[in-house]
């Protein structure tokens, strides 16, 4: 969240290093995690997080990488419910929404990249 607020360079190294451990150890098919629990695989200790999913969206635009960012909103997009709504987590497997409905910080996040994803990156 640092560089996506200001408060660091989107080319700065410590947000490379960042970006690229989170996409290597926390991500899965454009799903994003909040941790890792044990040596699971993500998705059988907790569902996917979509506030992170939109992060990830919201970084990748930042990088100037429009497509990977374009794949992981609309793959987070899609993760909702018949009337449109977010929960916290999604169920990737059993594809249900896991968690407190409907989750305010999700709809705040994906309206916000939705935003941002049509205007050019700006991070550099």
């Amino acid at each position: 969240m640092p560089p996506l607020r200001g408060a660091l360079p989107a080319n700065d190294p410590r947000t490379l290093r960042t970006l690229h451990a989170y996409t290597q150890e926390l991500t899965d098919d454009y799903y994003a995690y909040r941790f890792r629990h044990d040596e699971r695989p993500l998705g059988q200790a907790e569902g996917a997080f979509l506030l992170c999913g939109y992060v990830m969206a919201l970084a990748e635009h930042q990088q100037g990488h429009q497509g990977e960012a374009l794949r992981w909103f609309e793959r987070n997009r899609a993760a909702c419910g018949p009337p449109g709504l977010y929960t916290e987590e999604y169920d990737i497997g059993q594809r249900q929404l896991r968690g407190n409905l409907p989750q305010a910080f999700v709809h705040a996040l994906m309206l916000e990249t939705a935003t941002r994803l049509t205007s050019a990156p700006a991070g550099f």
